[in-house]
């Protein structure tokens, strides 16, 4: 399949730069693959369109505050973001502005809270940073006091800008877990859940499951090859636990929604696992592993029934999984995705990371 046929044009006044005042009162689309039917609603509504006990799978990943600012010896800004920690202590893969001078230069620094050396680069285009730190316990703690969210590029913020405290607050679940392994990215499909409509849907019979996949940069990294089979997507690591593997195997043939893409990759990818490991989930407390699951049309989907999603950027990797949902096993999802978004951008949806969603049942 061609690149082209995943593209679209969006106006950019419909790319959100912040998120709505209160969570679940952002905009949700509602599409039933069975009745062929659009509905608009907002998203607090979202308990009238799901069967009873419905079952929830989210991300509780938590986002670190993983952009740091420093300057080179020469007084040149630096802005690091934090990828993944290395092996040695206090060292962690990043991307780094500019990359090629600061690798020259070889140090960067905040003169009150640390000093960078710049290790080596990656074919990628990471680099590994050793951090010394005059404060702070760890890195981790280091962002924490001095990171800002790492929001994505089409979010327009300035170096000091009042809506930090706001991103802070609004770019991370309400159900993150602090204790988990951290993302480079929020499972933004998520950010739409009060812990009132939580309980709402709770109390309404419904139940959340949890699973964590580490949410990378390459979410934003659009395909560069002109046939989307060739694409070749980045690995993330993920782990689910024993109770959610439980109800995953469950025969009592429950509806499932997964909430966001990352989630529904996490579930997919042991649902592969499990069919090539029978009794793989009698015997792990919690499984845990790496995934680079590509899922693109056609493709099979063997533990999902539903998917909550944003609506994503066009030419990406994300946008093929959305496509491949809408219709498992054909390629007609790519005309129905075109009449989707088409109809959201007619309708003045919001989109991408602080933006609406969309309920595909």
């Amino acid at each position: 399949m061609n690149l082209s046929d995943f593209d679209y044009t969006l106006p950019k006044s419909l790319i959100a730069q912040e998120p709505s005042k209160k969570r679940s009162d952002s905009r949700l689309l509602v599409y039933d693959r069975k009745k062929d039917s659009i509905q608009h609603t907002q998203f607090k509504a979202i308990g009238d369109y799901i069967p009873q006990a419905a079952q929830f799978y989210r991300n509780e990943v938590s986002v670190l505050k993983a952009r740091l600012f420093g300057q080179r010896e020469s007084g040149g800004m630096v802005e690091c973001l934090l990828l993944n920690p290395a092996e040695a202590s206090n060292t962690w893969w990043c991307l780094i502005k500019p990359g090629r001078k600061t690798l020259k230069a070889r140090f960067f620094s905040d003169n009150d809270h640390y000093r960078a050396e710049v290790l080596e680069a990656s074919p990628q285009g990471e680099y590994k940073v050793r951090f010394e730190l005059f404060h702070e316990s760890d890195v981790y703690a280091l962002a924490q006091k001095l990171g800002k969210m790492p929001l994505p590029p089409y979010i327009q913020r300035a170096l000091e800008d009042e809506r930090d405290s706001l991103d802070a607050e609004r770019y991370q679940t309400v159900y993150a877990n602090a204790g988990k392994p951290f993302a480079a990215a929020a499972p933004t499909a998520g950010l739409h859940f009060s812990k009132k409509l939580i309980e709402q849907l709770r109390t309404q019979g419904h139940i959340f499951y949890d699973l964590c996949l580490n949410v990378g940069i390459g979410t934003f990294q659009p395909i560069q090859v002109d046939s989307i089979e060739a694409h070749c997507i980045h690995t993330e690591s993920f782990s689910i636990g024993r109770e959610t593997i439980q109800a995953l195997e469950s025969a009592d043939n429950p509806f499932r929604i997964a909430v966001g893409t990352t989630s529904l990759r996490a579930i997919e990818s042991y649902a592969r696992a499990a069919q090539s490991k029978p009794g793989l989930a009698c015997t792990e407390d919690r499984f845990t592993a790496k995934t680079d699951l590509y899922i693109y049309p056609p493709a099979p989907f063997f533990k999902t029934n539903a998917l909550l999603t944003n609506f994503h950027l066009p030419r990406s990797s994300l946008l093929c999984l959305v496509a491949a949902f809408l219709s498992p096993e054909t390629i007609n999802g790519v005309d129905l995705l075109k009449i989707l978004y088409n109809e959201a951008i007619r309708n003045k949806y919001k989109f991408y990371s602080y933006g609406d969603a969309m309920l595909l049942l």
